[in-house]
């Protein structure tokens, strides 16, 4: 299990040593270079969309780690609250993360989740991924019975049981919100 670990430790290392952007270099018929920046992505467009289970490792590559690295590197969360949730029992929990690449909500809030979720060190194996289309559909298993009506949704899960979900935006923060209904359901 130790190892499983180091190898997500380094491949996230690796993977995010590789952020950098390179401008493209057209050659003309003369032969001369021209080095011109690269188009801006389309994420509204359905050849960009991740769709059904998504492995997280998918967002910290191109295009999607154009916005996945950059939300994740500049949320800075309470860190007080983050304490609070370190010393909570996560036996029981799970998370289902229901997202959708085009959408501009979620791809502010899926970040700075997933940053949370990692300095919570909140394991990655109780974390479930989802991607939807713009009409918010996915071909899923048992999909349709999440209800899902706006993204990002993140659902929190005690013992298979929803205790409760953030809903496109956080009430408070994403991290409070968590905390709220963690704690709130342990009495």
């Amino acid at each position: 299990m130790r190892s499983i670990q180091l190898f997500i430790v380094i491949l996230f290392i690796v993977a995010a040593g590789c952020r950098i952007t390179r401008p493209l270099t057209v050659v003309d018929s003369s032969g001369r270079e021209t080095v011109t920046e690269a188009p801006a992505v389309d994420f509204s467009s359905q050849s960009t969309w991740l769709l059904g289970y998504i492995n997280p490792f998918l967002l910290t590559r191109p295009p999607h780690s154009e916005w996945y690295i950059k939300g994740y590197d500049n949320y800075h969360f309470n860190q007080d609250i983050v304490k609070k949730l370190q010393v909570t029992d996560k036996n029981d929990l799970t998370i289902k993360i229901v997202m959708g690449t085009w959408c501009p909500d979620s791809r502010r809030e899926v970040p700075r989740f997933m940053r949370i979720l990692d300095s919570w060190k909140f394991p990655s194996d109780k974390i479930t991924l989802i991607g939807v289309d713009n009409a918010k559909l996915s071909t899923v298993r048992e999909y349709d019975t999440l209800n899902i009506a706006r993204v990002p949704t993140f659902i929190i899960y005690i013992n298979n049981v929803e205790a409760g979900r953030i809903i496109e935006n956080p009430v408070t923060s994403l991290e409070q919100d968590i905390l709220n209904i963690i704690t709130r359901n342990e009495k």
